[in-house]
């Protein structure tokens, strides 16, 4: 398992903070002594690494991410990437897209988000665009999945509904998590998967350090079970876990469950 932090933003102001999310979850989970599969834990034997931005260089650290990310998918079997802001996913994603293409293999992208992070893209995607900007650059529609959304902009619905792209809203997953969790893996079924988790799916009850929280989101079992069924998924290649920001934290509440999270991944 290869682990690298992104201490990247991109969110005009609003994310401020989500940069030292990575060094306090790895903090975090020295108190997890194992994880849920009774697996002993050791911080100081994981494979880390950083890759180094300038967050006021916004062009320069989405250039250096996708090179490092492109050279990572290259020579590893499986990462996850720990930001900063969501942002971070727009380097990492184009990156995962040209691997595979390279290697003549099918690319899976699913979010679990409350967001659908497809407005109108900006000359350097921030947070709320990189999906789009993303899907506009070339990653097959079809292939992406949207888990947890619910607070999406009118111009958002407009834009998933033209591309077909492929929803499950909140009240969809607490009706049979169970069952929707089968349908997740079905999708990912004989691809390339990259699963992006945006901390903001989760409830503000259980992740309040996030920028945009919003009421109605998954609690942290469902996340935690969701996450241990998908690590089971064989072509499951990268994780990213996003939008922590320990500045806005309550008692770590949100760090923790960072850290579980990346417990049950390990």
């Amino acid at each position: 398992m290869f682990i690298v932090k992104i201490p990247s933003i991109n969110g005009l102001g609003h994310t401020k903070g989500c940069e030292s999310a990575g060094n306090a979850i790895l903090k975090e989970l020295r108190e997890i002594h194992s994880n849920e599969k009774g697996i002993p834990l050791n911080v100081d034997l994981l494979d880390l690494e950083e890759i180094h931005v300038d967050n006021s260089k916004i062009d320069e650290a989405n250039n250096l991410i996708y090179k490092n990310s492109l050279e990572i998918f290259e020579t590893k079997l499986k990462t996850i990437f720990l930001g900063g802001d969501h942002s971070i996913s727009y380097g990492t994603t184009r990156a995962f897209l040209d691997h595979c293409k390279n290697q003549s293999k099918e690319p899976c992208l699913i979010v679990f988000d409350a967001h659908a992070d497809c407005m109108e893209p900006m000359k350097e995607p921030t947070h709320e665009e990189w999906l789009r900007a993303l899907i506009e650059q070339g990653f097959p529609k079809e292939n992406i999945l949207l888990v947890g959304i619910r607070n999406v902009w009118k111009e958002e619905i407009s834009f998933l509904n033209k591309n077909k792209i492929k929803t499950i809203r909140m009240s969809q997953l607490t009706e049979n998590l169970e069952d929707v969790c089968d349908g997740i893996m079905e999708f990912a079924n004989g691809k390339e998967l990259y699963v992006s988790i945006d901390i903001d799916v989760v409830d503000p009850a259980f992740a309040p350090g996030t920028g945009y929280c919003e009421a109605g989101g998954l609690t942290s079992r469902q996340i935690l079970y969701l996450v241990s069924r998908i690590n089971r998924i064989k072509n499951l290649r990268a994780v990213d876990i996003v939008e922590v920001n320990p500045e806005k934290d309550v008692n770590n509440q949100t760090i923790k469950l960072g850290a579980k999270i990346l417990s049950e991944l390990i």
